[in-house]
């Protein structure tokens, strides 16, 4: 079993409160393509963001992560039965669920061991679908001050498993029928204090400020409100959700 690499339950709140809201059309979309709808297991569930979406078209998510502290701050839901597991380990039976899920997580699994779990859970003609993003856009000004202190104030703090994002998923490996996807979008009305919120809970500022004992956001904000303009003014802020989509061969598939 591979070694659980615990990057976020110590901003877990943050964590909660920060990060975008995946579009419902996502779900729907899902929902549309998947034969059934009984079972979903959402792997890497996190705060249950998605375990919530999937509610609205699936009977009975099976949400699990393996944080304790995530899950202790995941929201409740009568559809959701939520259980600190590894990826790469699930209590589902054999052929049980018709969709798995995994919303920014993917990254961080072991992927053979992951895979091979979800052949085992999936039923024949099941679904896999996995979804990240990268840093959002709101104007060209903010955006390159965004995007200098990811690449430059905090790039060796990313992990291996980061890079994967910031690849859009393309080196990610993916054993399954690919499915080709619509393309969808996040938006939010974000003030700059929401921003730095997000930036705040990125792990790769947690490694900074452990190692060096310094606080690289207050230099951020100070770069922001040069170009923000009227600090209340709240911005759109979007984005691309990279989406990677496979389904299980049926007995019924051609050779």
């Amino acid at each position: 079993m591979a070694d659980f690499k615990d990057n976020f339950s110590k901003q877990s709140d943050e964590y909660l409160k920060y990060r975008p809201t995946y579009p419902e059309e996502l779900f729907k979309y899902l929902s549309e393509i998947t034969p059934g709808r009984h079972i979903v297991w959402d792997c890497g569930t996190g705060n249950g963001q998605a375990a919530v979406g999937l509610t609205k078209y699936f009977d009975n998510i099976y949400a699990t992560d393996a944080s304790e502290r995530q899950i202790a701050n995941a929201f409740q839901h009568e559809q959701i039965s939520y259980k600190v597991e590894q990826a790469e380990k699930t209590g589902l039976k054999d052929k049980a669920a018709d969709l798995v899920t995994v919303a920014i997580a993917l990254h961080w699994f072991e992927f053979d061991l992951f895979y091979k779990e979800v052949y085992r859970v999936l039923k024949p003609g099941g679904i896999i679908a996995a979804w990240t993003y990268r840093l959002p856009t709101i104007s060209p000004e903010i955006d390159e001050i965004v995007r200098k202190f990811h690449d430059e104030v905090v790039d060796e703090y990313w992990q291996k498993e980061n890079r994967l994002v910031e690849g859009g998923y393309e080196t990610l490996p993916f054993p399954f029928e690919k499915i080709d996807a619509p393309a969808f979008e996040m938006r939010k009305q974000w003030s700059i204090n929401d921003l730095v919120g997000l930036v705040s809970s990125w792990s790769a500022i947690q490694r900074l400020i452990a190692k060096t004992g310094k606080d690289p956001i207050p230099q951020l904000v100070n770069e922001l409100k040069k170009v923000w303009g009227n600090t209340e003014e709240r911005k759109e802020v979007v984005w691309k959700l990279i989406l990677k989509v496979g389904r299980i061969p049926s007995p019924n598939d051609e050779n």
